[in-house]
Formats: C-alpha cells, structure tokens, sequence
C-alpha cells in the first residue's frame, strides 16, 4: 500500500483528502504544521507527500527542502506564477491551486507513483549520446568511457535524471550530498567545467549549460 503524508492546517481539506485517498486504496497520514512534518519524516518516510504552504510555524516554502528523495506535490491557494515556478525549480513534482477537483488530484498523484516506478526500474540514463550506467557508475559518450570523479558523476546523475528542466544551484547541491559531501556552492561551478570538459573531449559536443542566476540544465540541440 503507498503512504501519502498530507501536511496542511485546515481541518476541512485534510479530512476530505483522507477520506478520498483511502477510499482509493492509499495508506494516510497526517501533519498539520510544518515542524509536526518534520518530525514525523524523521521517522517515516511516505510515498509521496501533499504539501500546503500557508502552515502555522514552518511555511510550505522553508520545509519543501529539507524533504529528500519523497515527491511532492504542494497544494495551495496561492496563484502566484513566479511562485510555482520558484517551487516547481526548487523541488516539487507538482503544483494544484485550490480549490481543486479532486479527479484532477488523483490523476496527479498516479502520475508521480508512475513516474516513480520507472525511476526505479531505470538502470540507464541516456540523452543524445551519453549514457549513465546507474549499476557501474560508468558513463560512456557515443560509446567512448568517460573517467567522471564520484562527484561530478553524482552531478551529471542529476542533470540527466531532470534533463527537461533547470536544476537550481540549491536543489543540486541538497540532492547530492546523498552521494557525495564535498562539493560546496563555491566548488560547484568547478566541477561542472571539469565535466563539459570531459564531456567535449570526446564528441565535440557541450551538453550543459549554465542558466543565468538559477542553475543548470542539459542543452537543448
């Protein structure tokens, strides 16, 4: 049974989001502040997380991350753009504004368990002409092994795992620390030079590019 850990203040909402999730088969739990979450995951660690950011104590926004390898999806009444753009680059899987239809919600939610599933089945990682062996740490471009230390190995990892979008400097940072400690916001920059270096030794090719102020992305053709 998939656990969903439901993070919002109001009584209302949270009750009929339970209701409806374990009519659909879904384990539920509950956390009404952004503090009570943290220590609840602390503890347990659901499938997936629903997210509201208005929260007594700890907002949505100062908690979303410190949440670690669990998606997210944040639902809240603020309509703001820059605002879900800020989230959504900043680690959410996914953003609803209330109110909600709650069809449009299960759907969501089937979506990231899908998407999760394939993650985890997913030995590979592939664009254009490189591959990343996730089993042997290997990465080869048109066929050629690049030599990748462990952190820019870790950082291409990440890169190709969200290759359709930007990866801020911040999330970066936060989500390889899981597999490597030493790379600081003043190294980062190093270590993606070292790996366009690599990278475009081989195929002629620069596959990363920098985003002016937020993070970094793969290079669209």
């Amino acid at each position: 049974m998939k656990q969903i850990l439901i993070i919002d203040d109001d009584i209302h909402i949270g009750n009929m989001l339970e209701e409806t999730l374990t009519k659909e088969g879904y384990g539920v739990f509950r956390a009404y502040s952004g503090t009570e979450a943290l220590l609840f995951l602390q503890q347990t660690k659901p499938d997936l997380i629903l997210l509201d950011l208005m929260l007594p104590g700890l907002c949505g926004e100062e908690i979303l991350p410190q949440i670690k390898e669990i998606p997210v999806i944040v639902v809240s009444a603020k309509v703001d753009v820059d605002n879900k753009v800020d989230l959504l680059l900043g680690g959410a899987a996914d953003y609803m504004t209330k109110p909600f239809e709650m069809k449009e919600l299960l759907a969501r939610i089937t979506v990231q368990f899908r998407n999760a599933n394939k993650a985890g089945g997913m030995q590979k990682l592939t664009y254009e002409d490189i591959t990343l062996d996730m089993d042997t740490h290997t990465i080869t471009v048109a066929d050629k092994e690049v030599k990748l230390t462990r952190t820019e190995y870790a950082i291409l990892k990440m890169l190709m795992q969200n290759s359709m979008q930007v990866v801020t400097k911040i999330s970066l940072l936060e989500h390889i620390s899981i597999d490597t400690p030493d790379c600081t916001d003043s190294s980062l920059k190093m270590h993606i030079s070292n790996i366009r270096k690599k990278l475009r030794e081989i195929s002629g090719v620069d596959y990363i590019e920098a985003v002016w102020g937020i993070g970094f992305k793969m290079k669209s053709k």
